[in-house]
């Protein structure tokens, strides 16, 4: 990357392009980009944030596109009939995907830390990124949401953290096979399991990207990621477990609480222990948080000063986060967008009382037919017989997309089944049949990906809340 060099970002305000556009622009380039949200007047703080860092913002009508020497940024899921991207190729600009640019930044650093997986990458990056800095690391750190512990007034879009050339810490996405774009010193990956593609190609993705590693940080608890241990050497490798007495970090006694959880690692090599005190709750995150103990201490710290670190996390934005209460109704906002996201969400919400209304916006038409069976299986088996589950039609944002199965064909089959389930086309019809349901320990839990309107969502169902009691 040359400093001084302009790059246009489409969707620059998108959870994977805003932090690398921030952290392109920390490195001396001149940074623009259009968005479709901006146009359609939705989260307009984020683009705000964006003006007041100097970042140049334009309709994506392919008007920011003027110059052969721009570099257009698009993620793979943008199509090329996209203005911008037509507008570049109109003009002799280069268009370079999203996950080429990351790649090359994060391959030419010393160290290098991958974060890999089908649930849980978010949350692992970041406690290995409040962990490095607070041991003084200086992290470069390119997350796909926002890091509660580094939100600010002056950066409240906490994404990505700025650091030094030495060290960088990414999320590593296999959703669209870029994950074959990295090269990491230390390979993380907390699971496999099926998401955006087969299982065969997800087999073959993870396997050569732990192969390139110096370092594969695994977890024994998930099956495929188990077997995937197997086949590299033990000099290689620090597997991870809650209950394999053979995994080099064993997390034990675990205590949970609705705000948290205390456990117990220990390095099966040297017997050393270390007791963790986690902010953020569900046996998910201790998963996540020896995964990211692992990966630290891989770098060269002892297990004493990986646990001592990850004191005081404060978690990622929408990850089992609590917007409000009111009249004993609580709100949560969550991610949980597949299969295992949303089983990791409802064990740890069932571990306390309290009946479940969940608003659940499938991520897209595409997941939806491909995990189609999965989400109805696990909707099925996971919702307490008085929870609800409502679903709106699923995120789309234009394009070209088979909408053959949707929404209400998930809802009948949970139905069929013997749970409660509605399929309700209208996110506000939706909403105003949760506030008609909801009665005192009741938890409201609004989820799905790629729509940041989600959150906004749910503080005005916490607002109604507070107007109506």
């Amino acid at each position: 990357m040359i400093p001084g060099q302009t790059y246009f970002f489409c969707g620059v305000g998108g959870s994977g392009m805003m932090p690398l556009a921030l952290i392109v622009q920390a490195k001396g380039a001149r940074v623009a980009g259009s968005d479709r949200s901006r146009d359609q007047g939705r989260t307009p703080g984020r683009f705000a944030f964006l003006e007041a860092r100097g970042v140049a913002l334009s309709p994506q009508d392919g008007s920011g596109v003027t110059s052969p020497d721009q570099i257009v940024v698009a993620s793979a899921a943008v199509e090329g009939t996209v203005p911008d991207v037509e507008a570049a190729h109109r003009i002799g600009a280069p268009v370079k995907l999203r996950a080429e640019l990351l790649s090359e930044l994060f391959n030419v650093a010393p160290t290098s830390i991958g974060v890999a997986g089908t649930s849980g990458k978010s949350t692992t990056t970041g406690m290995i990124a409040w962990m490095l800095h607070r041991l003084g690391r200086d992290p470069t750190v390119m997350n796909g949401a926002e890091m509660k512990n580094f939100v600010t007034a002056e950066t409240p879009f906490a994404s990505a953290l700025v650091g030094g050339e030495a060290l960088f810490v990414s999320e590593v996405d296999e959703s669209d096979g870029s994950i074959a774009r990295y090269t990491p010193s230390v390979a993380v990956v907390n699971n496999i399991s099926l998401d955006h593609k087969t299982m065969e190609e997800l087999r073959q993705l993870f396997s050569a990207f732990v192969g390139k590693a110096k370092t594969a940080v695994l977890n024994l608890d998930n099956d495929e990621t188990a077997r995937l241990a197997a086949t590299v050497p033990a000099e290689r490798r620090v597997t991870y477990s809650l209950s394999d007495n053979e995994a080099d970090l064993l997390g034990s006694e675990a205590r949970l609480s609705p705000g948290g959880v205390h456990f117990r690692v220990t390095e099966r090599q040297s017997g050393e222990t270390a007791a963790i005190d986690l902010g953020v709750p569900g046996l998910h995150n201790v998963a996540n948080a020896l995964a990211a103990v692992g990966a630290v201490m891989a770098t060269g710290a002892s297990l004493a000063e990986a646990a001592g670190a990850l004191a005081g996390f404060a978690g990622i934005r929408r990850r089992l986060e609590v917007v409000g209460e009111a009249g004993g109704v609580t709100v949560i906002d969550d991610f949980g967008h597949n299969p295992d996201k949303i089983t990791a969400t409802l064990e740890a919400l069932h571990a306390f009382p309290g009946r479940l209304l969940i608003f659940f916006q499938p991520h897209g038409y595409g997941p939806l037919k491909l995990m189609r069976q999965e989400f109805i299986d696990m909707f099925a088996e996971r919702l307490a017989p008085e929870d609800v589950l409502i679903l709106p039609d699923p995120a789309y944002f234009g394009g070209t997309v088979d909408r053959s199965v949707g929404s209400a064909d998930i809802a009948g089959a949970v139905a069929a089944r013997g749970r409660q389930a509605l399929a309700i086309p209208e996110r506000a019809a939706g909403g105003a049949k949760l506030l008609e349901l909801a009665r005192p320990g009741d938890r409201i839990v609004v989820m799905g990906a790629r729509d940041d309107t989600l959150s906004v969502f749910a503080g005005e169902l916490l607002a109604q809340l507070k107007a109506d009691r």
